[in-house]
């Protein structure tokens, strides 16, 4: 039964961690659409589509913007994933038996044998466990982005719109 709930876990947090994605490139995009309409906005409010009228901020030189999306990034990961599941594995061989023999006959031999098969039941639920930390830990990092993602977006369109209706 654990090893079977550990799995549905493992699954139900791969498929949020798909859902992650989707909503993060959603933000991406987004963004890319936001660039295209500040461009827009910006030509609008240029006399004859020459000059600018007056001085018209550029979001993407923010301190906001660069917090977020950093200097033209293209979401390349710069470092390596924790080894804490390595470590944590290997710890787990053991190297000797799990019971101190005294007759050293059969009773012994099965009760070693049914140990065996526990602790390796144990050792792969407290993988299936590093695992889920490992997951949960890296989607954490990944909501936290984002949500500074959203709010840069809000940030920009709030803004954008504030341009718009100074136009008309």
């Amino acid at each position: 039964q654990s090893k079977d709930a550990g799995i549905r876990t493992l699954v139900m947090l791969d498929e949020q961690g798909e859902q992650l994605e989707r909503i993060e490139e959603g933000l991406d995009q987004i963004s890319q659409d936001m660039r295209e309409a500040e461009k827009n906005l910006t030509d609008l409010g240029k006399c004859c589509g020459l000059c600018s009228c007056d001085k018209l901020k550029n979001f993407e030189a923010s301190e906001a913007y660069k917090k977020v999306w950093g200097n033209n990034q293209d979401g390349v990961v710069s470092n390596q994933p924790s080894s804490r599941i390595v470590d944590e594995r290997e710890k787990m061989t053991m190297s000797g038996g799990y019971i101190r023999r005294v007759t050293n006959d059969a009773r012994e031999d099965e009760m070693e044998e049914n140990l065996s098969h526990v602790g390796s039941i144990l050792g792969n639920l407290r993988s299936m466990a590093l695992d889920m930390g490992n997951e949960i830990d890296t989607q954490n990092v990944q909501t936290d982005r984002i949500q500074s993602k959203a709010i840069a977006n809000v940030s920009r369109i709030s803004e954008a719109n504030q341009r718009a209706n100074k136009l008309i």
